[in-house]
């Protein structure tokens, strides 16, 4: 029974002694008998290399005294970490761990063979303490050392990639030293760039300073550099796109740093290093926007996004979830988008009280019946259809749900008591040559009419438009309230990088599979903003409108696309019509080669922040537009071909491009 018992228990594991504990152990007889060794030598020395000269009372003392100041020595290399630091990545906190455990030990050692024993030579204590720290240091640093031979043994220099490095400060010489020390990444920094003259000429780790930014292409092609990694956190955005874009013409690949988090938190390395991308290149500072008054408004409202499953809309989404809302509704015809926000949004934000609804800004039943249900605070209205080329081969669908689907949404906002309606509109709206351009400035006059009756107190002007016959006696038709409040305001912007449709996704395709890249002309340009940017002056909007307003973002100059597809081809590490050919298709239907942000009738309007703009309304008779606007529905619904000569006598500034496709 007893056996039995013996047999049931566990047998105790024998521990397992890592590697680095067997050198630590290693390590600690080493430094204990070079540390007697070191004053040994320093005795041996004071009395010109012979054992016989050093006195007895001299060697006495050092017997006696040395292997407790042995045992003392370790204790404190223990204590400072000495037996645990990975010393194949040893630093400069490491040295320094080390001169002061030598220090401490050297003048305890001066203190306690004086008092204790006897008075030595001051030779002995200096060259004791001199033999302590080569022999400590010699051992640690000599495997960095010998890890350096191996890697240039193994990995010799004319074969490693060559990097330009830009930026001399403390984050480039963090990014050399992480070069030097990897024994994963093979590259060679070979020069470094760094506008400060006062560095040029000089060494960093054996590297040379070359010279300033108007170096750097003669420099890529005298070092035959083929990286460039830039490590400039603290710069202004304006020098830095002004690098980058000489960079972009050398057909190096380029990596720049995230940003200046990391370097105050120490952590950069090349790794955190991230390709330069496309909207690194926008030629103007990103919008700087106080948007705590925006986050409080948003607090606590139900908002309806149209459209929400878009580019546009989807990042509306997001922002406003992020901020509380009593409530979020999207409100999209494409369930695909719909469904991939509402996934996204609700494994983010598990607590958000989120609708996602189905259904066309065309159809007044299905708006009154949502309005009526969840009788929104705020609507930001970015369904609409925004490809130009397609609108121009469907015109009249450009206006049943661009211009009538937004007049039907602003109806039922008005008539359930909405407090801001924002529309997203486009700078293709502005002296439009194609019909969608044409139709988003019929939505703007539409917004600006409904703010024209409300604050005249002639709402019951406006009319409500059915597209069929039995909508008018639907359930959900509201009287229209006696003194509505809505307030109504659109934002215009320009292209958004990156989003459904744009340029920048379409030439990364192109790239990725060898080209050609396709450009429609090399004169056209475009004005270009971020995403994140575009959204923010949409909540903007909603947040500080008093009615009317089309806002404005100054964009900066516009952007040749051929630059622009230039400059990709280039960010890809590829030559421009040598590698990747470019193609000139000519302008495609309704396209123009110069956007505009404002017509020339309208003024502009400072705000509190310098890139947002309002545009003062150009005057129009509304009672005209009104009475016109429901002549033009029932044309686009008969699906007329001359759908752009109503257009034309509504919006006076829209004159259809000569290459625009009349259907």
């Amino acid at each position: 029974m007893q056996q039995e018992t013996e047999e049931k228990k566990p047998k105790k594991q024998k521990k397992h002694f890592w590697h680095w504990e067997q050198v630590t152990l290693l390590l600690l007889f080493y430094d204990f008998f070079t540390i007697a060794f070191s004053y040994f030598m320093a005795l041996w020395l004071r009395y010109d290399c012979s054992y016989s000269k050093i006195p007895r009372d001299h060697l006495y003392a050092y017997a006696q005294f040395i292997p407790f100041y042995g045992l003392y020595t370790v204790f404190i290399y223990w204590r400072m970490r000495l037996y645990k630091s990975i010393w194949r990545f040893a630093s400069f906190i490491e040295l320094t761990r080390t001169i002061i455990s030598i220090l401490v030990t050297g003048f305890a050692h001066f203190v306690m063979i004086t008092v204790i024993f006897h008075r030595m030579p001051i030779s002995y204590y200096l060259f004791g303490i001199v033999f302590q720290f080569m022999f400590t240091i010699g051992i640690r640093f000599s495997y960095r050392f010998i890890l350096v031979l191996r890697k240039s043994a193994k990995d010799p220099d004319s074969t490693l990639p060559r990097v330009m490095l830009i930026g001399a400060g403390a984050a480039g010489q963090q990014i050399l030293n992480d070069i030097n020390r990897s024994e994963v990444l093979s590259e060679k920094v070979a020069c470094i760039i760094d506008d400060n003259p006062n560095k040029w000429n000089r060494y960093i780790n054996d590297v040379l300073v070359v010279g300033g930014r108007d170096s750097i292409k003669e420099m890529v092609g005298k070092y035959n550099i083929q990286k460039i990694y830039i490590a400039i956190p603290s710069a202004s955005k304006a020098d830095k796109i002004a690098i980058l874009n000489i960079c972009a013409e050398t057909n190096c690949e380029l990596r720049q740093l995230p940003g200046m988090y990391q370097y105050i938190k120490g952590e950069l390395s090349v790794r955190q290093m991230r390709k330069v991308d496309i909207e690194d290149l926008l030629g103007r500072d990103c919008i700087k926007t106080d948007m705590e008054d925006v986050y409080n408004f948003i607090k606590g409202k139900t908002i309806l996004v149209t459209g929400g499953g878009g580019s546009i809309g989807s990042e509306l989404c997001r922002q406003i979830a992020a901020h509380d809302p009593k409530q979020l509704i999207i409100f999209d015809i494409y369930e695909n988008n719909a469904y991939e926000i509402q996934l996204e949004l609700r494994e983010k934000y598990p607590e958000l009280n989120l609708e996602t609804l189905i259904g066309s800004v065309r159809d007044s039943r299905k708006l009154q019946s949502v309005f009526a249900t969840y009788r929104p605070d705020v609507v930001y209205h970015a369904a609409a259809h925004k490809h130009v080329p397609l609108m121009e081969d469907s015109p009249n669908e450009a206006i049943k749900n661009n211009a009538i689907g937004t007049y039907k949404t602003a109806y039922a906002a008005m008539l359930y008591g909405v407090k801001r309606f924002v529309l997203i509109s486009t700078d293709k709206a502005v002296n439009p040559t194609n019909i969608m351009g044409a139709s988003k400035r019929l939505c703007e006059m539409i917004i600006q009419s409904f703010d024209a009756k409300i604050k005249a107190g002639r709402a019951a002007d406006l009319p409500n438009l059915f597209t069929h016959a039995f909508e008018s006696n639907d359930a959900f038709d509201a009287p229209i309230p006696e003194n509505p409040q809505t307030e109504y305001v659109a934002v215009r912007f320009g292209n958004v990088l990156g989003s459904n449709g744009s340029v920048v996704p379409i030439f990364r395709r192109q790239i990725e599979q060898g080209g050609p890249v396709t450009v429609v002309d090399k004169n056209i340009n475009r004005f270009f903003m971020l995403i994140k940017e575009a959204v923010a002056l949409v909540l903007l909007a909603g947040t500080n409108a008093n009615g009317g307003e089309i806002f404005v973002l100054d964009m900066g100059e516009p952007v040749k696309i051929d630059t622009l597809a230039r400059n990709m081809i280039r960010l890809y590490g590829y030559k421009p019509d040598i590698d990747i050919k470019i193609v000139y298709t000519g302008l495609r239907p309704g396209e123009k080669l110069y956007e505009e942000k404002l017509m020339s009738e309208e003024g502009l309007k400072r705000t509190e922040n310098d890139l947002i703009h309002i545009g003062c309304p150009i005057p129009f008779d509304t009672d005209k537009f009104l009475g016109q606007l429901e002549g033009l529905m029932n044309c686009a619904y008969r699906n007329c071909g001359d759908i752009r000569e109503h257009v034309q006598e509504m919006v006076s500034t829209y004159h259809p491009a000569a290459n625009s496709v009349r259907k």
